[in-house]
């Protein structure tokens, strides 16, 4: 199958990854990534591109509509997957269609973009051509509605991943140790939540903490914090350094982001796939992929979940237990990014057999 990838492409863990998987599948992928339409080393044509990518207009947004409309009539792919459309004017989609009427279009949405937290603007483009795409792929279960309802024509769930060459058991080297070794770790970003308080009380009982993630958004907060400011400065870790930053800990937390809405999280599958045991915040999505207190654990409260701490921390062997079941658990269910991609292509096989 001949299949043209569309998005930003500027982060591994996304469009490069989907990419690659459908390659180990053994498809022929062409890529469009704007992100590279927005590089300029001219500081003053940088900060207009910048200004054209948060607004979604001018000459640049134009140009990657252009260039999808003719790398898609002279590739002819099978499969246009546009992952998180947001710079995809409907016009665009309509163009191609009239042009390849047999090419199923894909859209995938890793945020929710009914979500009263994000600017209308930035959907835009994007929900007014819902009804373009042969499918509209969300990312959560309750967008599958909202989908519905702003016209998609077919709707299917399609849960984030994990990587197996990127999210996998190591043992630490000392260096490695020094840097990651930990009793409890969370990676991921600072929300005005409740997680900085929990974050807090984990150092007050006395367990060892490492906190990563985009220190621009964690820095100012928690220098307030006596607990938590010697975590500065928090840094994002990437690759090798985030496998590291988990497999250096004995129990990893997840908190779900109340700006998507989430009920579960990537990390949710990454962490258990490199063999450290998930601690984290209860949704009933995440109870329905997980059996509680053998694959992963959860909690509802800040008390419930230093108890949970107190219990895993002290019982090296159970914790050991359910870490092992997690993993083999993320396997069993095909949570990998290649069975995800899988799926995809059983979805577009059906389309592409109703089309001819």
């Amino acid at each position: 199958m001949k299949i043209l990838l569309v998005g930003d492409g500027h982060s591994r863990i996304h469009e490069v990854t989907v990419a690659g998987a459908f390659r180990k599948l053994g498809h022929q992928v062409k890529e469009l990534f704007w992100y590279k339409y927005f590089i300029q080393n001219n500081w003053l044509i940088h900060q207009l591109r910048r200004a054209q990518n948060k607004f979604l207009l001018g000459p640049q947004i134009d140009r990657i509509n252009t260039d999808l409309f003719r790398e898609s009539v002279e590739f002819k792919p099978d499969l246009i997957f546009v992952y998180r459309g947001t710079h995809v004017f409907p016009l665009t989609l309509s163009s191609i269609k009239a042009q390849l009427p047999n090419s199923v279009i894909a859209g995938y949405n890793n945020d929710d973009p009914f979500s009263p937290h994000y600017s209308r603007w930035t959907w835009r483009h994007f929900l007014k051509g819902i009804h373009k795409y042969d499918i509209v792929l969300a990312y959560r279960t309750h967008n599958l509605e909202d989908f519905k309802k702003a016209g998609a024509r077919r709707v299917r769930l399609l849960r984030s991943w994990f990587v197996p060459d990127c999210n996998y058991p190591i043992e630490l080297s000392e260096m490695d140790r020094l840097k990651y070794e930990c009793d409890v770790v969370f990676v991921g970003h600072y929300e005005p939540d409740q997680r900085i308080h929990f974050l807090e009380n984990i150092i007050r009982q006395g367990w060892k903490l490492r906190l990563f993630g985009p220190g621009y958004d964690w820095n100012p907060v928690i220098r307030r914090s006596r607990e938590l400011a010697n975590q500065i400065p928090v840094r994002l870790v990437w690759g090798k350094d985030y496998n590291k930053a988990l497999c250096g800990a004995r129990v990893a937390l997840c908190f779900l982001s109340k700006l998507n809405r989430d009920t579960y999280t990537r990390r949710c599958f990454e962490i258990p796939a490199t063999g450290v045991m998930l601690l984290s915040e209860y949704s009933e999505d995440l109870a329905s992929l997980y059996q509680e207190g053998e694959e992963a654990d959860f909690f509802t409260s800040e008390k419930e979940m230093l108890a949970k701490l107190q219990l895993y921390l002290n019982d090296e062997s159970r914790r050991k237990s359910v870490a092992e079941a997690g993993f083999q658990r993320v396997y069993k269910d095909g949570h990998d990014v290649v069975s995800r991609m899988k799926q995809v292509l059983n979805w577009v096989d059906e389309i592409r057999k109703q089309k001819i």
